[in-house]
């Protein structure tokens, strides 16, 4: 059984569901954000390794106290070698769906553990193949959902999710923003 009573957990995420998918494991934490971390990346990066490292930026900017874990987290979504972050408007958001649209992506988000002593990282990918949309159900999510604060512009546990995703390889939890299952794993082993 995980057993984090020495710490002072804190989750580094304004996330909904990362704190969502954090509050299911029973163990108290506290949200800490500090506002403009720089998440760019390296050129050369790519895949899992995008996230990875931005998820190790994130830890970077904060310095924990003595008794504190912080997790951070950072997640996207690749589609033929592009990066899709978090749309910077709502027409981005349609040209995000317009591009997963019948098509096979990889969602990949990046995990990092951080104590005063000692810091663990790690990648979880999932694989997702979404149906065709009709333009006027872009329309509709975009509109409805306002996606912007989503890695790809769709939230895999919402009305697109529903209608769209045909077939999911990996962590579904993975796809909502945590890979909740190998947090907890880590966790056990840090």
């Amino acid at each position: 059984m995980l057993d984090l009573s020495k710490y002072k957990v804190i989750l580094a995420s304004n996330s909904p569901r990362r704190k969502e998918l954090l509050t299911g494991l029973d163990f108290n934490y506290e949200i800490k954000v500090l506002p403009d971390i720089d998440e760019s990346f390296p050129y050369y990066l790519q895949g899992a390794d995008i996230a990875i490292h931005v998820a190790r930026k994130k830890a970077d900017a904060y310095h924990p106290e003595d008794n504190a874990l912080l997790i951070t987290a950072d997640t996207m979504v690749l589609l033929e070698g592009e990066v899709y972050g978090k749309p910077k408007d709502e027409n981005d958001a349609k040209r995000m769906l317009r591009g997963l649209s019948g098509k096979t992506h990889i969602v990949a988000t990046g995990v990092c553990i951080t104590t005063k002593e000692k810091q663990r990282v790690f990648g979880v990918t999932s694989e997702v193949r979404f149906a065709k949309l009709e333009e006027d159900e872009i329309e509709y999510y975009v509109a409805k959902y306002k996606p912007l604060d989503k890695a790809g512009a769709y939230g895999v546990q919402e009305w697109i999710g529903y209608i769209a995703v045909e077939y999911i390889s990996g962590s579904y939890y993975n796809i909502m923003g945590l890979p909740i299952q190998r947090l907890y794993q880590e966790l056990k082993n840090f």
